[in-house]
């Protein structure tokens, strides 16, 4: 089996090792959506990754997230991204934009005109929205998408890739977990559509292949890649049967031979390893399912079990910019600080690096 420092191939994307940084939101995009300089050197200062993944970046206004989301669809926001990228690449690394829809999961405060979110159908989510920093309130009932909302939906996602490879990325990653759009169209609880994008498993995955065909087509199956969290409950999701939707979804995927599938491991360990066993290509893991960051023994063990190809990490990528360093050598790591994780500028951000130096 290999170790966490051989190299791997996912796609068009050659990484050195399989130490991932994981999506995080870390909300430090300016009011209109665009990173700054701050942003370029946090992700820069974690170049040493085998391949970073971004926190999810928005695909339109419409798709609206948390205060402080950054964005892909305004000629400001690729810009910013492109200061963001030639910052990773000169520092060494390899980076993929989240592409994400909060979808139900956004609040009118946050969209152009206080439209009601979008969603596959007008049910409610248990969860809330973060509309101001520090400011968490209920979500609202979403209006149900036509298929004009749909199909202009599907073109935003093939919009904001390109746009990510226009500001420099090496490939995007689509949001397919948590409870954002993509998933609570494979959700039984928040899919009550009863069209061809709902009803059964078949009909529930077909946004989200519509969505990965639209991505790949405009910027290559080989840069695209798909982020899942089967059965994980997130956002108020519900799924009755996730072995037989993933298991399509997965069968799907493989006719489109995108670069990789990454899997929020959830409650129930048969599903990571069914996705491992039904998808062809490279699987990235991600063991965290609760308050305790992924350790690295952890990720070994899943190499050495073969579930994985890769492991990402999150909280502890953000408390140890120099992580896959620190893991190669046994560094003891520092323990990360929630409470800076979703607001402020520099501190447990960038300041991090003053004690502990990427080194790559």
């Amino acid at each position: 089996m290999p170790s966490l420092f051989d190299p791997l191939t996912a796609g068009a994307l050659t990484l050195p090792h399989r130490v991932v940084m994981a999506p995080m939101t870390r909300n430090r995009a300016d009011a209109a959506g665009v990173p700054g300089a701050l942003m370029a050197e946090y992700y820069a200062q974690r170049a040493s990754a085998g391949l970073i993944i971004t926190e999810g970046v928005r695909v339109s206004a419409a798709g609206h997230g948390p205060v402080g989301q950054p964005g892909l669809h305004t000629a400001d926001q690729i810009a910013g991204w492109k200061r963001v990228t030639e910052a990773v690449h000169a520092a060494g690394g390899r980076i993929v934009a989240q592409l994400s829809h909060h979808g139900r999961i956004a609040h009118p405060d946050l969209l152009p005109d206080g439209v009601r979110p979008l969603a596959p159908s007008a049910v409610t989510a248990l969860s809330d929205a973060r509309t101001a920093p520090g400011v968490l309130v209920d979500t609202v009932e979403p209006r149900e998408m036509t298929p004009a909302d749909i199909a202009a939906t599907v073109r935003d996602f093939a919009a904001a890739a390109t746009a990510a490879i226009g500001a420099g990325f090496d490939g995007v990653e689509l949001q397919g977990a948590n409870g954002y759009l993509l998933h609570q169209f494979l959700s039984d609880n928040s899919n009550l559509r009863e069209d061809s994008y709902g009803g059964d498993a078949a009909g529930r995955v077909r946004f989200v292949s519509e969505v990965v065909a639209a991505v790949a087509a405009a910027v290559g199956a080989g840069r695209t890649g798909l982020r899942l969290s089967p059965a994980s409950g997130y956002n108020d999701t519900v799924e009755k049967d996730p072995a037989t939707t993933y298991g399509l979804l997965a069968d799907a995927l493989n006719a489109q031979a995108i670069a990789y599938l990454h899997i929020v491991e959830g409650p129930d360990p048969e599903l990571p390893a069914l996705l491992r066993e039904r998808w062809a290509g490279a699987v990235i893991t991600n063991p965290f399912t609760g308050d305790d960051p992924t350790d690295p023994a952890t990720a070994a063990a899943r190499l050495d079990a073969d579930l994985a190809d890769a492991v990402s990490f999150a909280r502890y990528f953000s408390a140890n910019p120099d992580l896959p360093e620190r893991i190669r050598s046994g560094a003891p790591l520092t323990e990360p600080d929630p409470d800076t994780f979703h607001d402020g500028e520099a501190a447990g951000y960038t300041d991090l690096a003053a004690h502990h130096p990427a080194n790559v």
